[in-house]
């Protein structure tokens, strides 16, 4: 009979902040099921005018920093094992997975509630196609991690680009929306109008949808942590940073969305560009 392999030991620390990033996904899901009330106020914190998705969504970057963490820390105290990757994959399912998904159906479900459509037929089919494509992007980022298990080796130092949009970004290009959408929109828009709620309801529903595509696609992605904390830099490179770090100051908002657009949009217009080059004769 064959004898169970037992865990001998787990990394600590490294361990605890993954599991932050899960609990941040967890609180994402808790704080988005709340809608889209507002004033509300944060433990002893003073009441502000962040809505509950706006605070899920901020969960969710909250994640992505403890995600960004768990990886540096265990290669700095050179605890980095097959465990640790299992637990980060978990965690990211519940991160970047469902809570993006169960933030964007809430979202949309509340925008739904403010159009009457003539034909009920209209109203149940946007509902469910909604619903499809919540369910389709949690279901793609679950395959993405599975896969990325499957394919990864244990030193991540190693990896400079990746196969399909890591799920960290997929969550961040639907939660850039949300949050964009909460705290700048809204305010500008003031009474919302039924074009305002349509253009939401489309807007974030199909770009959930493409980027659970991206997730499972085989396009290329930079692996930016690596590409940026790794090597010697150049004058160039340390004034886009600080420019990157000027726009955030600048706005935050705003710098998400073209920041994780940008990059999703990234990977697909060169993957574009190279099949078109080599769909090319060669110049004679």
């Amino acid at each position: 009979m064959r004898k169970k392999k037992r865990l001998k030991y787990i990394a600590v620390l490294p361990s605890v902040i993954t599991l932050i990033n899960g609990a941040c996904g967890f609180m994402a899901i808790a704080f988005a099921s709340r809608g889209p009330e507002f004033n509300w106020g944060f433990f002893v914190m003073r009441r502000t005018g962040m809505s509950f998705f706006a605070l899920a969504g901020y969960m969710i970057f909250l994640a992505m920093i403890a995600d960004v963490l768990d990886g540096r820390v265990a290669r700095l105290t050179r605890t980095t094992s097959s465990f640790g990757g299992q637990l980060d994959s978990l965690s990211d399912a519940i991160s970047f997975g469902v809570a993006p998904a169960f933030l964007m159906l809430k979202l949309v479900e509340f925008h739904l509630q403010h159009l009457n459509f003539e034909y009920s037929f209209f109203s149940i089919l946007i509902e469910r196609s909604v619903f499809f494509a919540a369910i389709f992007y949690a279901m793609c980022a679950v395959l993405r991690l599975a896969r990325f298990n499957v394919e990864n080796v244990e030193d991540e130092a190693a990896h400079m680009t990746f196969a399909g949009l890591p799920s960290p970004a997929a969550g961040g290009v639907v939660v850039s929306l949300v949050i964009f959408h909460q705290q700048i929109l809204s305010g500008i828009t003031g009474e919302a109008t039924w074009m305002f709620h349509i253009l939401t309801v489309s807007v974030i529903s199909l770009t959930t949808l493409f980027a659970g595509i991206l997730m499972v696609s085989r396009i290329r992605y930079p692996h930016v942590a690596n590409q940026l904390l790794r090597g010697k830099k150049t004058p160039a490179s340390i004034l886009t940073i600080f420019a990157c770090v000027l726009f955030i100051v600048w706005n935050l908002q705003l710098t998400m969305v073209v920041g994780f657009c940008g990059f999703a949009l990234y990977g697909v217009l060169r993957w574009v560009v190279n099949v078109f080059w080599k769909k090319q004769p060669a110049a004679s």
